[in-house]
């Protein structure tokens, strides 16, 4: 699809492939293998495969090959690769990218699992790692190095919400010949502008605000075709986290109206930080789209809106946190987020209970702190309960 259709128009047609019955809507491709018509016919395949070629399913499939097109298209990447989670995401693109003897710098403030591949993989395998305060730049000066080899970090921190200003560390990283991992998840691909900033790779998990429901697990690592068709397509195809056909259909199904519910989730978001702002149970409320998040200046430069996530943090601590949450009548308690279903997670004891205790504190991952990921539901109708619920905290 061509580069002067809208976002929507992308969302909707992008990387569409019709069988022979052209079907409206996108065939699943359910199979794990191809034939071909001839033993000349797979020798050449084999020794080179076209954009419509596929060998294998874990290599690639039809269904898996229009979602990484759609989304390619959106975040406006050369190519795409799609795995079986976010996870897969994030640990293939950094374990095909170094080797032993390379320094990474990464941001401290992570997910758990994202410094779980960090601090016991990697490094268990002769990566060297510097962690620094994401949203120090003076830090990133100082830790990135001359034979740094990539840095990585969430655009957006999970769950504190601490922005990192994508230009300005690619463009230090680049000063010395480093890649730039960029997880991207909580910006969303509505909002990103991640490679237009220097980003050389994104991931996301499109379990998320991608499939949009809570159905499927499903990431995809996005970058340049030689990032993607290199050393990373091989660790890929070799090591088999790929995307299944079916997820990927319900990927499809997801981006269709992706741009829709994050602008939705994100006006509903504002409206409900606006009113929880100052709120006498809460000892402070973390949104990017606020006014008094300490990065509020840069949200406004980097992504123009401050996604469907708020973080409070109760004064009364981890007692008042699950008072609150078991008060709660609208949005689940769950540790998944970008659901059409508001979802709240109390982190310290779920997502990031693997920490230890005095690494939460470092990350500012107190007892009191509850992640919000705004739904679809009336914001007004969610402001009042969850207002109500905080009054019986």
């Amino acid at each position: 699809m061509t580069e002067e259709f809208k976002p929507r128009t992308k969302l909707v047609h992008g990387g569409t492939r019709r069988s022979q019955y052209n079907e409206v809507s996108e065939a699943i491709f359910m199979t794990q293998g191809f034939v071909y018509d001839s033993a000349e016919q797979a020798q050449a395949r084999f020794e080179e495969t076209g954009p419509d070629e596929f060998i294998y399913a874990r290599y690639g499939n039809p269904t898996v090959a229009m979602f990484e097109d759609r989304i390619a298209q959106l975040e406006g990447a050369e190519a795409a690769f799609a795995t079986a989670s976010g996870m897969a995401a994030v640990n293939n693109a950094l374990m095909a990218s170094l080797k032993a003897g390379d320094h990474v710098v990464a941001a401290r403030a992570l997910f758990g699992s994202c410094l779980y591949i960090l601090e016991k993989v990697l490094v268990r395998y002769g990566v060297e790692l510097t962690l620094v305060d994401g949203t120090d730049l003076e830090q990133w000066k100082a830790a990135i190095r001359p034979d740094t080899a990539l840095v990585f970090f969430e655009s957006t921190s999970n769950p504190t919400l601490e922005v990192i200003d994508i230009a300005a560390v690619s463009e230090m990283a680049h000063a010395v010949g480093a890649l730039v991992v960029v997880d991207n998840v909580f910006a969303t691909p509505v909002y990103s502008r991640s490679i237009e900033l220097g980003a050389d790779v994104v991931v996301y998990s499109a379990t998320k605000h991608i499939d949009g429901q809570g159905r499927a697990l499903g990431g995809v690592v996005l970058g340049s075709k030689e990032f993607i068709s290199g050393d990373f397509f091989n660790y890929s195809k070799h090591t088999g986290a790929a995307l299944s056909p079916f997820n990927a259909w319900l990927m499809l199904k997801g981006l269709e109206t992706i741009d829709l519910r994050v602008r939705a989730q994100t006006e509903a978001a504002e409206k409900i930080a606006e009113a929880l702002h100052g709120h006498e149970k809460l000892a402070r409320m973390i949104y990017p789209g606020h006014s008094s998040h300490a990065q509020h200046d840069l949200v406004k430069r980097q992504t123009g809106k401050g996604g469907t996530v708020i973080s409070i943090d109760l004064a009364g601590g981890q007692e008042a946190a699950f008072n609150f949450l078991n008060a709660v009548n609208i949005g689940v308690i769950s540790n998944n987020l970008g659901d059409a279903k508001s979802i709240l997670t109390h982190p310290a004891t779920t997502t990031h209970s693997s920490l230890t205790e005095e690494q939460r504190q470092s990350l500012g991952i107190t007892r009191g702190l509850v992640r919000i990921s705004v739904g679809l539901e009336d914001p007004e109708d969610l402001v009042a309960d969850w207002t109500a619920a905080l009054a019986g905290a």
